[in-house]
């Protein structure tokens, strides 16, 4: 199972996957250390797809082996959303402008998600692991 947890700079998509992961047993891959093992620090429309492959790379093969993957990256849009092809989309849209305005202009809204985030809260990620656990 293939989880995508995006939203904008600063949403809380770390806080939410650090919790989440050890509920699911999950394998958990993030976006800024997969960049830096790539010393691929590209933040163009280019570079952000080639970063929404590499995830893909990473959660298809995690998935091959039967494993739950999570990954956390902003994937701002359309085309990096549909690149990563997640299972699972989790949207955290707690706040309305990230930390980088290059960011901002490009994000897209996702049309469909599983679970949509509004609010940091201490029971999220236990809402979603069980409601995952119990329908997947």
């Amino acid at each position: 199972m293939k989880i995508l947890v995006m939203g904008l700079p600063g949403s809380g998509k770390t806080y939410l996957t650090e919790r989440l992961v050890p509920l699911l047993d999950a394998v958990w891959y993030n976006a800024d250390n997969l960049r830096g093992m790539a010393n691929d620090m590209d933040f163009s429309e280019e570079g952000r797809e080639r970063q929404s492959m590499r995830m893909r790379t990473f959660a298809d093969f995690e998935k091959s082996h039967g494993r739950y993957v999570v990954c956390d990256f902003v994937c701002p849009t359309k085309e990096t959303r549909k690149h990563f092809n997640a299972d699972i989309v989790i949207w955290m849209d707690t706040i309305k402008e990230g930390r980088y305005e290059d960011t901002n202009k490009l994000f897209q809204n996702p049309i469909k998600v599983d679970f949509h985030i509004t609010e940091w809260n201490q029971h999220n990620h236990e809402d979603i692991a069980k409601e995952i656990l119990e329908n997947v």
